[in-house]
């Protein structure tokens, strides 16, 4: 019996891009019937194994790219019907508690909850979540046992979880975030969407041709 087709989504919470790209993951899913597996990684690792920035310095200073940049992420929020969404005036974010964080719940089996609140506070409800006292303030807001997590997240397997993450997504290929695998296929940024479910999709059909 040939095994499920894997589709990862690979996210940072530092990255708005990740944030949007996350919102229309469950209608590709409704229409594809795959559900995607989430993995966090930490950006600022990808980053620096692979010489890459983010768009906040690599645009700085260029005319009109920063401009056309924000365009088209009007343009996506339209398209996509996404009304909740404010750029965070903290950004750039340390996101190595966040990420940490994330491991954690997935190890203890809290990650929807701790997602949606850690994703709410950096995009929806925009706070400076590198300090330890908003986190834990704006967790604890949305209901999440967060000091249960932040003990989790200081040992060592969930620590080198995230090494590893991190590590086999630039061995993959990935040089930023939201990163998206279909099977072995590597697609980049929000705008690639339509490209992963036309993958998704002609996985699955060559899949069925084989077992027919």
């Amino acid at each position: 019996m040939a095994a499920p087709l894997k589709v990862e989504f690979h996210f940072d919470f530092g990255s708005p891009n990740a944030y949007l790209a996350e919102l229309v993951l469950p209608e590709i899913e409704k229409r594809t019937g795959v559900e995607f597996d989430y993995v966090p990684v930490l950006l600022g690792g990808v980053y620096k194994a692979t010489g890459n920035m983010s768009p906040f310095d690599s645009l700085r200073g260029i005319k009109n790219k920063p401009e056309y940049n924000a365009l088209e992420t009007q343009r996506f929020l339209r398209r996509h019907n996404i009304t909740k969404f404010k750029p965070n005036p903290f950004f750039p974010v340390n996101t190595l508690m966040l990420m940490r964080g994330a491991v954690a719940a997935q190890f203890e089996g809290m990650f929807e909850s701790y997602f949606r609140a850690a994703y709410h506070h950096m995009w929806v409800e925009p706070k400076k979540m590198d300090d330890l006292q908003i986190f834990r303030e704006a967790l604890v807001s949305s209901g999440v046992d967060i000091d249960r997590l932040v003990a989790r997240a200081q040992q060592d397997d969930v620590k080198n979880k995230l090494i590893e993450n991190t590590s086999d997504a630039v061995n993959r290929g990935s040089f930023g975030s939201p990163t998206f695998f279909v099977g072995n296929e590597i697609f980049f940024g929000k705008d690639s969407l339509r490209n992963v479910e036309e993958e998704i999709v002609a996985q699955l059909n060559a899949a069925q041709r084989k077992t027919a």
